[in-house]
C-alpha cells in the first residue's frame, strides 16, 4: 500500500519507520525547507521509551540527552526557594528517562525512517479527494498523485484535519496559555544539568543549560487572548511588554532574544475528537499525534504519545492485511482511551507553570519540596505520569 504521511515532526517518521519495516510504501511531505532543529527540552519515559527501544534509537537518543540532576525554583535575587533532585524520578523510572531537545529526538527517528521511505520538503498538501480505491492529492508545488491511504501527523494546526475533518475552532480547546522557547550561545549563567524556574503568579520562565554553550529558555503565561502574533517580531515585542520589568534575569534573557533569529510562539491547546466515535478517521484518512489528540506541550509527554500512536497504527495496518478499516478502528480503540485519560492528566498539571495566585505558587513549591521524598514522588508519577498501556507485539 502506497501511505502519504504529512510531516516530518515526531509521530510522521516514527509512523513511516514502522510501514516501511512491514512492507508498506510511505511518504512523508513536510511544508518546511528542511528537518526542523532546535525547540524546547522535552522529558522521554515510559511508553514512548520502549517504542525507541524496540527503534533501536536509545543509544542515540541517550548520547544525545541529558541527566538533568535538579529542578530549583528560585526567587529575584537568584536564591533556591523550593525544588528537588530528580533521584527519586529516577528510582521510580527505573532510570529509564532522559531529558533531550525536541530537534535532536526528531532527527534521530528521522535517519532511522529515512532509508525507508520517500520523503518531499518544502512541500504540502492542497487537496485531498476520496474514492473508492484511492486517494487523490493535490500537492503546493503542483503536483497530483494517488494513494492509497493519507496520514495526518502535521501536528496541532494540521491541514489534513482542516481538509478532510473541518476547521481547527471544532476540535481545539484553548487552555489560556501562551508559551515560547528559543535556544542561544553564550549566555553567561550556567547551571548545569539544572532545570531553574523563576515563577511569578500567571507566568513563568524556565532556562537549562546545554552543550556546546547553548542554553534553552521557555516562557509560560497566562493569557485570555486567543490570537497570537503573526510575526517574529511581534511575538518578540509581545514578550518584551510582558517580562520586561519582572526581574530576575529577564534583561539578559530579553537581549538574548533580541538576537535569536528563531522562537517557538503559541498557544497552549488541546485537539479534543473523539476517537470512540470514529472522528480521527474518514475513509482512507486518519490522524495521528497532535493532530488528532495533541495534549497540549504542558503535559510534557506529546512526543512519547506520538510515538506510540505510530506504532499502533503501522501494526494495526498490518495485521489487517490491507483492511484500513478494521485497522483504524483497531488503532482507535487501543490508543482513544490512553490518550484521553493523558489529556485529562494535562489539565491538572497547567497550574505548575503559571499559578493563578500567591496561594496557588507557594502550594506549587511545597509539592515541590515533598518530590525529594520517594513514595511522593511515586504517587505523583503514578497519578499523572505513569503509562497505563499494554504495548502489542505485532
Amino acid at each position: 500500500m502506497r501511505i502519504l504521511i504529512s510531516g516530518a515532526g515526531i509521530a510522521g517518521p516514527t509512523l513511516a519507520y514502522w510501514l516501511a519495516h512491514y512492507g508498506f510504501q510511505p511518504t512523508i511531505v513536510e511544508c518546511a525547507a528542511h528537518l526542523r532543529t532546535g525547540g524546547y527540552l522535552i522529558d522521554f519515559w515510559g511508553a514512548g521509551y520502549e517504542i525507541a527501544e524496540r527503534m533501536a534509537l536509545m543509544p542515540e537518543i541517550k548520547s544525545k540527552g541529558y541527566l538533568i540532576r535538579q529542578l530549583q525554583v528560585v526567587n529575584e535575587s537568584g536564591k533556591r526557594i523550593a525544588g528537588f533532585s530528580t533521584d527519586s524520578i529516577a528510582r521510580v523510572m527505573k532510570d529509564r528517562f532522559t531529558s533531550i531537545p525536541r530537534g535532536d529526538l526528531a532527527a534521530a527517528i528521522f535517519a532511522a525512517a529515512q532509508s525507508g521511505a520517500e520523503t518531499r520538503f518544502g512541500d504540502s498538501i492542497e487537496s485531498i479527494q476520496q474514492s473508492e480505491k484511492a486517494v487523490r492529492v493535490g500537492f503546493r508545488s503542483g503536483e497530483g498523485r494517488e494513494f492509497d491511504l493519507v496520514i495526518g501527523a502535521d501536528g496541532l494546526h494540521s491541514r489534513v484535519r482542516q481538509l478532510v475533518f473541518g476547521e481547527e475552532s471544532r476540535f481545539e480547546r484553548y487552555l489560556g496559555y501562551k508559551v515560547a522557547a528559543f535556544e542561544t550561545a553564550g549566555y553567561g549563567r550556567r547551571d548545569e544539568l539544572v532545570y531553574v524556574l523563576y515563577t511569578q503568579v500567571g507566568q513563568q520562565v524556565g532556562r537549562i543549560a546545554l552543550r556546546g554553550d547553548r542554553t534553552i529558555f521557555l516562557f509560560t503565561y497566562r493569557d485570555g487572548e486567543y490570537e497570537i502574533p503573526a510575526t517574529l517580531d511581534d511575538q518578540k515585542a509581545l514578550l518584551r511588554r510582558r517580562f520586561g520589568n519582572a526581574g530576575w534575569e529577564y534583561p539578559q534573557i530579553l537581549a538574548a532574544l533580541d538576537a535569536s533569529e528563531e522562537l517557538y510562539f503559541d498557544r497552549v491547546s488541546q485537539i479534543r475528537m473523539n476517537p470512540g466515535d470514529g472522528l480521527w478517521s474518514k475513509g482512507r484518512v486518519t490522524l495521528i499525534g497532535d493532530a488528532a489528540s495533541c495534549v497540549s506541550l504542558l503535559a510534557g509527554q506529546g512526543t512519547a504519545l506520538a510515538m506510540v500512536a505510530a506504532y499502533i497504527l503501522a501494526g494495526e495496518l498490518y495485521r489487517a492485511r490491507g483492511d484500513y478499516t478494521a485497522a483504524f478502528d483497531r488503532y482507535q480503540k487501543l490508543f482513544g482511551p490512553f490518550v484521553l485519560q493523558k489529556q485529562q492528566a494535562a489539565l491538572r498539571l497547567a497550574g505548575f507553570f503559571a499559578p493563578k495566585s500567591k496561594f496557588a505558587m507557594f502550594v506549587r513549591n511545597q509539592v515541590l519540596n515533598l518530590m525529594a521524598i520517594p513514595w511522593i514522588t511515586n504517587l505523583a508519577i503514578g497519578r499523572d505520569l505513569a503509562d497505563r498501556i499494554e504495548i502489542p507485539d505485532y
